[in-house]
């Protein structure tokens, strides 16, 4: 009785299915991109860029070659954001272009490991910023950081839980704090160079890293910085004028982080050495008790809003990827449901929170990256992939961006190069672990995807989680043409 109770409860909430609301304009989408690319990376990764390729003029050409990476990517993705404008980012991409098995696999590794690593990166290098802080020279307990980074963790959670608006007006202004951060941390690096200290800038090419291999982990480390470039495509359907929106967001988002993180490097150049900044604990940290002296308090400051703002953007991002999933039957029905009046993904926001929670505990920031990109790169090449098929697959979609064919090509070797690179050098045991993490997925694709098992409990869980936490499914609604007023 009580399961027929359970199944006419949850066929009664399925009737109020409601659609997320448009609340992304151009200068959210545009805020959502920047915000969510500056975020720890530009303050972390410059030690792993240097480390790597061992001269100034080859660091500076991975930075260039990253936001250019980026940049042809995010072309590709414009094509593929307005020929299918759902959310999901490369869920959607690649579910349509290469099949359901694939597109499960990114699914289960995104939501298992890559968005709640991500989260988890950021939200450590908050906490570190934040300790830079409260504590002297000798620096922070472990505990302290990581119990830190787990309360932004479950703050963030609950904001984006309880109103998209204020998400978004949070990435807004955060994303305003941090690019006054790099411009603070530009101007003073020129005013160095002007009084003629330029430290080991001159040095050019010398003894620069001739391994591909260990270049390809140098741009690990930069592309790191660089990501967020997708995060757009993630909650297309919560954008106003997607066809419009969407490629003006990326086209002057991207150009614009690039400038920033190519001028912010030479003036981290310029006030430190080589030797002083592959020593750094924070890289920003010690450029402020340089140059700005008594007022070094500043740049930890900004870090510390640059993060939590980034940390933001993928808590907001990463649940629009788990309930479109599940609203395409690839994760649990119940993920794909919204509050009634918030519309808001409450239970997938919780889901990637508990995820995130979890991967501090480990918490080394640089493995993290590594762990993070490799899987990633393997998934971008997948949508790339994705794009080339349609073109001759799904000729007659509309496409109201189409990229010269090349760019997808370009940016598939690229992909290949980066995921490969690195294992022919020097296979890492983490890289094993991702890989073996994401063919696991498989475990759980055939029985509840690909034969459509449903066991016989879910519906009295769905419905609990329902009634718990007042969500109802939700359904696609493509964009329409008036909605270009808006």
């Amino acid at each position: 009785m009580a399961k027929e109770d359970a199944k006419e409860a949850n066929k009664d909430m399925s009737s109020q299915a409601v659609a997320p609301t448009r609340k992304l304009g151009l200068v959210g989408g545009i805020a959502l991109i920047v915000g969510t690319m500056i975020g720890s990376g530009i303050f972390i990764s410059p030690k792993g860029v240097l480390q790597s390729s061992r001269s100034v003029g080859l660091t500076m050409i991975v930075w260039l070659g990253c936001g250019i990476i980026s940049l042809l990517s995010s072309l590709a993705y414009i094509e593929l954001g307005t020929m299918i404008a759902m959310s999901g980012g490369e869920f959607s991409y690649i579910n349509t272009g290469l099949g359901s098995l694939l597109a499960y696999l990114y699914c289960w590794s995104s939501v298992i490991i890559l968005r709640p690593a991500s989260m988890a990166v950021i939200c450590l290098a908050f906490a570190e910023y934040v300790s830079v802080i409260c504590f002297d020279d000798c620096g922070p307990p472990v505990s302290f950081v990581k119990c830190l980074a787990a309360a932004a963790i479950i703050f963030i959670t609950v904001i984006n839980c309880y109103s998209v608006e204020i998400a978004v007006r949070i990435q807004v202004i955060f994303t305003v704090a941090k690019i006054a951060a790099l411009i603070i941390i530009i101007i003073g690096g020129f005013v160095y160079m002007g009084k003629g200290v330029l430290n080991d800038l001159p040095e050019g090419f010398k003894d620069s890293e001739t391994s591909p291999s260990i270049i390809a982990l140098a741009f690990y480390d930069g592309l790191w910085a660089y990501d967020g470039w997708n995060n757009l495509n993630f909650a297309v359907e919560e954008l106003y004028n997607p066809f419009r929106n969407l490629p003006l967001a990326i086209l002057i988002g991207i150009p614009l982080v690039t400038i920033l993180y190519l001028l912010t490097n030479m003036s981290y150049l310029a006030v430190m050495s080589k030797v002083d900044l592959l020593n750094a604990a924070t890289v920003g940290g010690m450029w402020a008790n340089r140059v700005l002296k008594g007022a070094a308090i500043i740049i930890p400051i900004s870090v510390a809003f640059s993060t939590f703002g980034a940390a933001n953007g993928s808590c907001f991002t990463s649940s629009r990827l788990s309930y479109t999933a599940a609203r395409e039957g690839h994760l649990p029905e119940v993920l794909a449901h919204l509050h009634v009046t918030k519309k808001t993904p409450i239970i997938s926001l919780l889901l990637t929170g508990i995820l995130s929670l979890c991967m501090i505990i480990p918490g080394d920031i640089s493995s993290l990256i590594d762990f993070f990109s490799f899987t990633a790169w393997f998934f971008y090449g997948c949508a790339f992939l994705s794009l080339i098929v349609m073109r001759f697959t799904k000729k007659d979609m509309k496409r109201p961006f189409k990229v010269f064919i090349l760019i997808p090509v370009i940016m598939l070797l690229i992909s290949i190069y980066l995921v490969v690179a690195p294992i022919i050098e020097d296979p890492d045991i983490g890289l094993l672990y991702a890989f073996l993490i994401t063919i696991g997925g498989l475990i759980f694709y055939f029985p509840f995807v690909y034969f459509k098992w449903y066991p016989p409990c879910m519906d009295e869980i769905t419905t609990f989680f329902q009634l718990f936490f007042q969500v109802v499914p939700t359904k696609y609604e493509s964009f329409k043409e008036e909605d270009h007023k808006k």
